[in-house]
């Protein structure tokens, strides 16, 4: 939580401070003893800022410590604060319970370990180190025991002008726990190579860069994940606490060897603990691999003020924890005796009971903050009760019931405020109410999470009549009666009568928690290019476009020639099946200068290799390219129909364009910068844009549809955005008003939750055109919606709607742009789209903070149901429970309610009214109740940031792409999600079944969409457009192999240059490859090999030669070389040359034919040519009579040499 943040609020305090109670209670809360203060939510953050303060002015240094129930009640606590007062820090708990064989996440432990070194050490010059004034921690993280010392423990720092080591930087890194790696892709990770050192610090938003100059840091950047290119200076340094609690020192490793025969169960991990690899579940044994634990309580100064918040609800919660650990414990061994893992038994990692630490320390305050008063305040508080005003909401009086301060004693009092009464979106109500207010003189605060959310409130306050205005901070002298919309931190308000104050934020205005970006901060450079390694495993299946599918065995460094022609090359080493039976595979040497002739194959399991140099392969070929042909006439008919359809040309962008996308809260991924151009380059065009947008469930899709509405709208144009549910609309209804929040700008929907009134408006709004974005579901599609000028088509969800839809939406669509949107598309779209009859972009990378959704595929379980049920209710978290069977659903619920008695279980379907379903959800969204039980109408749209587990009943009967859509439900923020898809005990899974819950389980890595979208088209085939299932030539070939072959049949029938992919082998005495230090790992290798060979022209070099030098320093000569070598290889394919060979003395270029005058040229400009018609071979001794010299060393000078001979051949001759 931040110490950067600003306290926009804090102007405010000496307001609040004039209550009655707080004036009483305040000082006492600098002594020692017990209190209880009846305060409302919403005031309890200024009220601790307060606390703050008071003990600041009397001399008291130690930190006001907050006790919540939850994580995440915990976080918004110090979100809430941090408007107050500076200085705030939450430490978060382990997502992990004792016995379990996960480990916390990174990012998780390091802020763990920086609060406990600020706790001992603060550090007042170092951002984010300084000392605390507000600790919040949730009581799981009170209750959980800590591995001793971890305060204690130095972080590593660096400087500009620091003069370092780059190894054993590395070194002091790895030994606090960070990995090392050869390129840095998430939190805790360091990697070296040569005079770079990156290294991504688990509690800083984004990586660092240092650029050493010999041993001296000149530079110290960040730099972006996706295209790991540096975009600021980091003026803070480096400041590196430990990455992991436990850390496997030496002595921790001895420990962990001998523990392996005590501790049976967890052979495996110790094992690994005993050479330094950290396994998951390693935590849950340090209490016997480390020297001491201890209590945070007691590491915690003495004469601190503890605050217990909501004390029943934290009390409880601490009470369950207890409780669910154990059961946690039992399943698990259920699940041990059914053949699982056995749970990891570590008695001193138990959590320890809130009341043998509650109230313990004589010298400290303990006080409760609560909003049940405890009975000798209830008795004040009656015979309080005339004073107070009663509710005048109906009459006009907006600030409904006056509560007056009581104070009993100093120890136990009642402040005077109250909470906002929330509106849940009635903003008529909500306007009607601020507007008397202000005209009664009341000063009036609305917080919200961004600025563009705040731009739409006063856009809706000013509609009606309110005067409102956005403003960045607070200050003592603003005038009331104007209502400040303020982007603050805040989840509940407060109303203090007797101060005339007034604060409310967006959730209590609308019904739902916004998502906080304070903490998102943006990079400065928006680049487009990511970065695509070409990840091959040793024994990876691969595609040689011209031998056919073998095993990569690895990279290979030769060294060829002697003396000065000799010189070192990588080679990619592919085996192939052998030419004779009962012999090993023949072994291909790929030079890594033709790496863009190799793909990684996909298209099945285990396919047969290819025979080197065989016919086989030729023969796979030709029958994929028959069939390429056919279904290529069919698609260039198609695409020609299109062609053909005279759509509209879009303008340029415009500033409002500019504007609104600058407003973007968060940071843009490359991705989506590249698609946002692909799609308004499209719409400029006259040519009817139909492109497919696909990238995984929340990875932005929807703000590049935001984007492309807008700009038709900005020439005048409508835009219908088809949705496939009502909850989808709903949402994408929410998000579009609030981006468009401050424009001209008429969003609506039409969907069941419209009202048949409404529904008439927006149909003749759109017949009008005074509607210009309509968000719908079918609705759309019935012909009862009549557009004045529709220009832009967006389908979300595209593989949602069925054939008969598809043709509805032709008719609608014949000259308008199109722009269809899918995390997973259906086999038919994805060949559509890969095959170039559509235009397709994809986004891949992920958001950052994104975390992967572990996934568990097995039989059903109550024991395992109730566990993960009960593990989300612990962080007050929500869970999707999907049953699709609507007969059975109210039995199986009720089973549920009887597993979890303690849960709030409510019952989604299709087949309820349109009220009773709009009410489920959005109580749901509000957190009304826990845990969802419903049919796949969950699939699509539903953005609950709070549910984080799934559990799907008889995930054998859904398709492929429905499971990977269910699981995007969950793991939508930065928290650990879990998915459970769960299949019937006594059931015999059919071989399909089998194969997509195996793919489902496989594919849980972020942006595995995609992967699972082509998955599907391999088990399904791509339908009868095109002329049959293609599965067998994709098997035959690799699916990439195959797409580029129709991509190939397609240009060719369009009568496009088809891009030359010819193998262009080049063997020149000429000592160019990667030194190992300059890129290190194989990975990274065959990366910078395949860019190198994709230098294609002088703009593609020069891109490349700033990438490598921003990502590994200064290119060296070797590197240089391999530059020149890629140019001269794209020289010698126009050329239509496919070698040039040096042998001995001589240069062998081939094919070349010569007419007779260029032979005689030839021979008479290098003396000693041979020319071979026969085998259509030029062999040109190479002469270099300077070629040694120091000024011009002989490898340069031989390509110099090679590219002049190339424009000799190529010259034409000319007359004398």
């Amino acid at each position: 939580m931040s110490d950067e943040h600003s306290m926009e609020l804090s102007a405010l305090l000496e307001v609040v401070q004039n209550d009655g109670a707080l004036a009483a209670t305040l000082p006492t809360m600098a002594q020692p003893g017990f209190g209880t203060l009846v305060i409302p939510d919403g005031l309890r953050p200024a009220a601790v800022a307060l606390a703050v303060q008071e003990r600041v002015s009397r001399g008291v240094k130690s930190p006001v410590v907050v006790v919540t129930s939850s994580g995440r009640q915990g976080a918004k606590f110090a979100q809430a604060a941090s408007a107050w007062t500076t200085g705030v820090a939450m430490m978060p708990s382990w997502e992990t319970l004792p016995h379990e064989r996960l480990s916390p996440q990174v990012d998780t432990m390091a802020r763990r370990a920086t609060i406990l070194r600020r706790l001992t050490h603060p550090q007042d010059d170092v951002p984010g180190a300084g000392p605390i004034s507000v600790l919040v921690l949730p009581v799981r993280t009170l209750m959980q025991p800590l591995i001793a010392g971890i305060g204690e423990i130095t972080p590593v720092t660096a400087h500009v002008g620091d003069w370092i080591d780059p190894g054993l930087l590395q070194e002091q890194l790895v030994s606090l726990g960070y990995e090392a790696v050869d390129m840095v892709e998430k939190r805790g990770q360091v990697a070296v190579r040569g005079s770079i050192v990156d290294v991504f610090v688990p509690t800083s938003p984004h990586p660092l860069r240092l650029e050493l100059f010999g041993d001296e840091v000149e530079e110290i950047r960040h730099f972006n994940l996706s295209d790991q290119r540096t975009v600021g200076d980091a003026e803070g340094g480096l400041w590196a606490p430990p990455a992991r609690e436990f850390l496997l020192t030496q002595q921790a490793r001895a420990k962990a060897l001998a523990a392996q025969s005590d501790l049976p169960g967890a052979r495996e991990i110790l094992e690994l603990a005993a050479e330094g690899i950290y396994a998951p579940g390693l935590e849950a044994l340090a209490p016997s691999l480390v020297s001491g634990m201890e209590m945070l309580s007691d590491l915690i100064p003495q004469d601190s003020l503890f605050i217990l918040d909501e004390p029943e609800k934290t009390l409880a919660r601490g009470t369950d924890l207890l409780r669910t650990a154990d059961e946690f414990l039992s399943a698990a061994w259920g699940s041990a005796a059914a053949g699982g893992a056995i749970p990891l038994l570590a008695q001193d990692a138990s959590f320890v009971p809130f009341e043998d630490i509650w109230g313990r320390g004589p010298s400290r305050a303990w006080w409760e903050f609560t909003a049940l008063p405890p009975p000798a305040l209830a008795d004040a508080m009656v015979d309080e009760q005339d004073t107070t005003i009663p509710d005048q909401g109906d009459s006009g009086d907006a600030s409904g019931a006056s509560v007056e301060a009581v104070v009993v004693s100093p120890r136990l009092a009642r402040v005077g405020g109250r909470d906002v009464q929330p509106y849940r979106g009635e903003f008529d109500r909500a306007t009607d109410d601020l507007r008397s207010l202000a005209g009664r003189g009341w000063r009036l605060i609305v917080t919200v999470p961004a600025p563009g959310a705040g731009r739409r409130i006063v856009e809706v306050l000013r509609e009606r009549d309110v005067v409102a205005r956005l403003v960045e901070d607070v200050t003592a002298d603003d005038p009331v009666g104007v209502v400040a919309v303020i982007p603050a931190p805040g989840n509940t308000g407060f109303v203090m009568h007797s101060e005339n104050l007034a604060i409310l934020t967006e959730q209590d205005l609308t019904g739902r928690a916004g998502a906080n970006t304070r903490d998102m901060r943006k990079l400065a450079a928006k680049r487009k290019k990511g970065i695509d390694p070409l990840t091959l495993r040793i024994g990876d299946f691969v595609v040689h476009s011209q031998h056919g599918i073998g095993k990569f065995l690895g990279i290979e460094t030769r060294t060829t020639g002697k003396g000065e022609d000799r010189v070192q090359r990588d080679y990619l080493v592919i085996e192939y099946q052998a030419a004779r039976r009962g012999q090993p595979g023949d072994n291909l040497y790929v030079p890594t200068t033709s790496l863009d002739q190799v793909s990684a194959y996909s298209g099945s399991d285990a396919p047969k290799l290819s025979k080197m140099g065989g016919a086989d392969w030729a023969k796979t070929k030709q029958k994929a390219r028959k069939a390429v042909m056919e279904i290529a006439a069919e698609l260039v008919r198609l695409y020609a129909e299109r062609a053909k359809a005279e759509g509209y040309a879009f303008a340029p962008d415009t500033p409002w364009q500019r504007e609104l996308e600058d407003a973007f809260e968060y940071t843009e991924t490359p991705d989506q910068l590249a698609t946002i151009d692909e799609v308004k380059a499209d719409m400029e065009k006259r040519v009817p844009m139909d492109r497919l947008l696909t990238g995984d469930v929340g990875y932005g899709k929807t703000e590049v549809a935001v984007r492309a509405a807008f700009k038709a709208v900005q020439d005048g144009k409508q835009v219908a955005i088809l949705v496939p549910t009502t909850l989808l609309a709903q949402q994408h209804y929410d998000t579009f008003a609030e981006r468009y929040a401050g424009y001209p700008i008429k969003v609506a929907q039409l969907s069941r939750f419209t009202s048949p009134s409404d529904a008439t408006k927006v149909k003749a709004g759109l017949a009008d055109g005074t509607v210009d974005v309509v968000i719908g579901t079918h609705t759309l599609l019935t012909g009862s919606v009549q557009f004045k000028d529709l220009g832009l088509v967006v389908v979300d969800e595209e593989q949602r709607f069925g054939v008969e839809h598809k043709e509805t939406l032709k008719a609608l669509r014949t000259n308008v742009d199109v722009l269809s949107m899918s995390a997973t598309p259906i086999p038919r779209t994805l060949e559509m789209a890969i095959s170039g009859i559509r235009e397709m972009s994809v986004l891949q990378t992920p958001p950052e903070e994104r975390q992967p959704v572990l996934t568990f595929v097995g039989p059903y379980s109550n024991a395992q149901v109730a566990a993960a049920v009960r593990r989300e209710l612990l962080r007050d978290g929500q869970v999707f429970f999907v049953h699709n069977r609507v007969d059975s659903i109210n039995k199986v619920a009720a089973g549920l309610q009887e597993l979890v008695p303690e849960a709030r279980i409510r019952v989604a379907h299709g087949k309820l009214s349109e009220a009773e379903l709009e009410k489920t959800i959005i109580d749901f969204w509000n957190h009304e109740f826990d845990v969802l039980v419903s049919t796949t109408i969950i699939e699509t749209g539903l953005d609950i940031s709070n549910a984080n587990t799934l559990i799907v009943d008889r995930a054998d009967t859904f398709g492929l792409s429905q499971l990977h859509q269910l699981r995007g439900r969950v793991g939508r923020g930065r928290e650990r999600a879990y998915a459970y898809f769960l299949y019937g005990t006594n059931k015999t899974l059919s071989e399909t079944a089998l194969e997509r819950l195996r793919t489902i389980a496989s594919n849980t890595d972020l942006g595995a969409g995609l992967a699972i979208a082509q998955k599907d088209l391999e088990i399904r085939g791509a339908g009868n457009l095109l002329g049959g299932a293609q599965s067998g030539h994709i098997e035959g070939v690799g699916f990439d192999l195959y797409i580029r072959m129709v991509s190939e049949a397609v240009a060719a029938f369009k009568g496009e240059k088809v891009e030359d992919t010819t193998d262009v082998r080049v063997e020149l005495a000429v000592d160019a490859h990667l030194p190992e230090e300059y890129v290190p790992g194989e990975r990274l290798r065959l990366e910078t090999y395949g860019r190198i060979a994709a230098v294609t022209s002088d703009v593609t070099e020069a891109e490349l030669r700033e990438e490598l030098t921003d990502r590994f320093g200064p290119i060296p000569r070797e590197v240089d070389l391999m530059i020149a070598v890629a140019r001269l290889r794209e020289k010698l394919r126009q050329a239509g040359i496919t070698e040039a060979l040096t042998q001995g003395r001589y240069l062998r270029l081939g094919p070349v034919q010569l007419p007779e005058s260029k032979a005689l040229r030839l021979q008479r400009l290098y003396p000693g040519t041979t020319i071979k018609p026969a085998v259509r071979q030029i062999l040109v001794p190479i002469s270099r009579p300077s070629m040694a010299s120091e000024a011009s060393p002989a490898d340069e000078e031989l390509l110099e040499w090679v590219e002049n001979l190339l424009k000799v051949l190529s010259a034409p001759i000319g007359r004398s």
